[in-house]
């Protein structure tokens, strides 16, 4: 089980250049278990694998509560050498200070695209861990993941995909070209079918009535799914008129941290591309 503030059971040392590393941003947190390196604490872990899924959180791993109201007391307690931060959590970093050295990056910025930024990331964190080689070894592996999927996408009908998240019934977020996901179809050679501007990677609410406009997409669901909304949505006359589905061109991946680094980009293509392998046989829309 986690450790809790309660118990002071902490972790084992976890070190990379004789480090105990924390985290409290989760991109952060996947990359660094992903180079093989256990942080000493991070936060909403059981949120983590709810939502990101991989890398799997070894349970030595402190979790110190909500990434917006990070137990600083418990980061105390673990004795971490280095903290690395993210631009979404500047707020808290002057307090974080006062337990340890703070590193902070910024994969979501305004006009950046995050792939490339979450490529830095991986590279700065393997250097700055003393872990270069495996940094460079996974940036490696994954475009050749990447590679391995526009093969096996060569017979795809080339239509465009839109990505979303479902908010209510009527309501959506799309992800545009700024977003880790917008990102990944370039990189399959898939048209994302959201061509306006985004702000930091996704827009919402916006209606489900935005979805006739792109009548020849792929809809991509992205969980979490409100408990009543697929419901209601297989009830709706306006949802099973849409073109979309009543071919069939929709589909429903596993949960993904939309706001995740380079493990994250290489879970959301290797699901879409086998949602598409499974499009011909699986019940949809």
């Amino acid at each position: 089980m986690l450790a809790l503030a309660g118990a002071i059971a902490l972790p084992a040392p976890a070190r990379a250049a004789g480090l105990r590393v924390a985290t409290v941003d989760w991109a952060v947190l996947e990359t660094l278990l992903a180079l093989g390196v256990v942080p000493v604490a991070a936060t909403e872990l059981l949120q983590f694998h709810e939502v990101a899924v991989e890398p799997a959180v070894p349970a030595s791993v402190t979790d110190l509560g909500l990434r917006g109201t990070v137990n600083f007391e418990l980061l105390r307690l673990t004795r971490p050498d280095l903290i690395f931060s993210s631009s979404f959590y500047v707020s808290s970093e002057p307090r974080m200070r006062l337990i340890a050295p703070v590193e902070s990056f910024a994969i979501y910025a305004r006009g950046q695209p995050p792939f490339d930024a979450a490529v830095r990331m991986t590279r700065s964190i393997g250097q700055r861990l003393g872990l270069a080689e495996a940094a460079e070894r996974y940036i490696a592996e994954t475009e050749a993941e990447f590679a391995g999927l526009r093969e096996r996408l060569k017979s795809h009908d080339g239509r465009a995909v839109i990505p979303i998240n479902l908010g209510d019934p009527r309501h959506f977020r799309v992800f545009g070209a700024d977003s880790m996901f917008g990102e990944v179809l370039s990189r399959l050679n898939l048209a994302n079918a959201w061509t306006e501007a985004t702000s930091y990677s996704a827009m919402a609410p916006v209606g489900l009535e935005a979805l006739a406009r792109v009548p020849e997409a792929w809809i991509v669901m992205i969980p979490p799914v409100p408990p009543d909304a697929e419901r209601i949505l297989a009830r709706s006359a306006f949802w099973n008129a849409l073109p979309n589905v009543r071919a069939g061109r929709v589909l429903r991946l596993g949960s993904i941290n939309p706001y995740g680094a380079l493990p994250a980009a290489r879970r959301f293509a290797r699901l879409l591309v086998e949602a598409f392998g499974h499009a011909g046989t699986k019940p949809l829309g």
